[in-house]
């Protein structure tokens, strides 16, 4: 996938968020916190095999495993979690 299309998906993604109400600032809050979750994950796989600071269970993983209100409702607990931790 190029960098172009990366982008064009990312603002595509921001357009779904804006268009159901939510703001310019929360929508990058909240697509802040995906990259970090996502870039944590890519960074623990080969090439870079780097320990994620993320705990397990609480990871891009861990999202990928849930839909719909249980994905919702686990990301706001990721958020929650994180939020509590002093390493970050």
């Amino acid at each position: 996938m190029t960098s172009s299309a990366i982008v064009q998906k990312l603002w595509n993604y921001c357009n779904v968020l804006r268009d159901d109400g939510m703001s310019y600032g929360d929508y990058v809050e909240q697509l802040t916190y995906l990259l970090f979750l996502k870039m944590a994950d890519e960074r623990a796989k080969p090439t870079y095999n780097q320990k994620s600071p993320i705990p397990s269970g609480y990871d891009w993983q861990s999202l990928l495993e849930k839909d719909g209100d249980e994905l919702f409702d686990h990301y706001r607990h990721i958020l929650e979690k994180l939020g509590q931790e002093k390493s970050f």
